[in-house]
């Protein structure tokens, strides 16, 4: 098998599932518990929480854990609408964001929130002037992803935040889902971080929401006490301790595993670039995790389905996306929607081997000329 879908889901790593393991079968109680046991699994949730404010360099009682990035772009936003609802009722955002970011943005439309959807550099990045223009009175929450999902576009957030601060009263949120645990994080200049724990070998259900301590939100699971104000429910503790586990390897060696994805990403590229059905939408200065290519006369979920005959795994839009026919963040980069419609995501990781991409390369050309040639009968 050759995985080239890491974007969508990674694979535990085996650390991680041993530490799950261990808390889970050793601290059985319930956090929220007042006896001797119940506070050792709050000691350990704690601990937790404090592993990752440390390697994120925030504060502990910044680190809100929640069922995942979805969840935490849920709280993020609606949170902070319903908090500072007094501040005006417009946001800012752009069409790169993933589903979970988009589809609760309209959803507040329908409580008369106002949108404005930012215009893209060439190379996919936000327009500064044009946050700048659109900045109004009554804006209450800019969202803009670390790194969008389709594409790898790379968002410069110290840049956006920097900007943002002049505007005291605007919500600065940003989705790291596909950052975290693929290059340097700074959050000096942002108020609430999303990310996740099975984009970076960790198990699933179990994701994460910074909220800086300046900033306060307004809960969307009610219930009683748990690990934050922010979030009702039984501490899944267990979880949580995977999770710091998983987030301090992904940290570990990180500027060398980026240099390895790097060459990988550069030798597909190089090939690809040769052959006269691909044209690749990922800008060169994209994360090199993500390649997005679209194929000239080939459907992508055609493509899809013929590599999986052979064993090897990628995608076409995000795996969270809606049920469009096509992606609309290859649409809003390209402007084609040819493109949009036949796009195929490539995902890498450290642990994908040069022999994997040579075998991909080497089939991948084989079903163009079977496709085209099924195409021309």
């Amino acid at each position: 098998m050759i995985y080239l879908d890491y974007s969508a889901t990674t694979p535990v790593n085996e650390e991680v599932l041993k530490s799950f393991n261990k808390v889970v079968l050793e601290y059985p109680a319930n956090a929220n518990s007042l006896h001797k046991l119940g506070r050792e699994s709050f000691h350990l949730m704690e601990a937790s929480a404090k592993q990752i404010a440390n390697l994120l360099n925030v504060l502990e009682k910044e680190v809100v854990f929640t069922s995942g990035a979805s969840e935490a772009n849920n709280l993020a936003i609606i949170g902070t609408v319903l908090k500072y609802q007094n501040r005006g009722k417009h946001i800012i955002t752009t069409k790169l964001e993933h589903s979970s970011v988009l589809d609760t943005i309209k959803y507040l439309e329908k409580f008369g929130y106002e949108v404005d959807y930012l215009e893209l550099m060439e190379n996919g990045q936000v327009s500064i002037a044009d946050l700048k223009k659109k900045i109004r009175k009554d804006t209450v929450l800019v969202s803009i992803n670390h790194v969008n999902s389709e594409i790898g576009i790379i968002q410069d957030i110290n840049k956006i935040g920097k900007l943002l601060k002049e505007y005291p009263k605007i919500i600065f949120h940003v989705d790291g889902t596909q950052a975290v645990g693929k290059i340097k994080v700074n959050l000096d200049y942002v108020d609430l971080y999303s990310f996740s724990s099975h984009k970076i070998y960790g198990l699933n259900g179990v994701g994460c929401l910074i909220v800086k301590q300046n900033i306060s939100l307004d809960a969307i699971i009610h219930g009683g006490k748990s690990q934050s104000i922010y979030r009702s429910g039984t501490p899944t503790h267990a979880l949580y301790a995977s999770f710091a586990k998983a987030l301090k390897l992904a940290l570990e060696n990180l500027e060398e595993k980026y240099d390895y994805v790097f060459k990988l990403n550069q030798k597909i590229r190089k090939d690809l670039e040769t052959i006269e059905e691909v044209h690749i939408n990922s800008p060169i200065d994209s994360i090199p995790h993500i390649l997005n290519i679209s194929l000239d006369g080939i459907k992508s979920e055609t493509m899809l389905h013929a590599l999986a005959e052979s064993n090897i795994y990628v995608s076409t839009k995000t795996a969270c996306a809606n049920d469009a026919s096509l992606s609309l963040s290859v649409l809003e980069l390209t402007k084609n929607e040819d493109y949009a419609k036949r796009s195929l995501r490539i995902s890498l990781s450290f642990l994908t081997t040069t022999e994997e991409i040579d075998c991909f390369l080497k089939v991948f050309k084989a079903k163009i000329k079977e496709l085209s040639f099924r195409k021309g009968e």
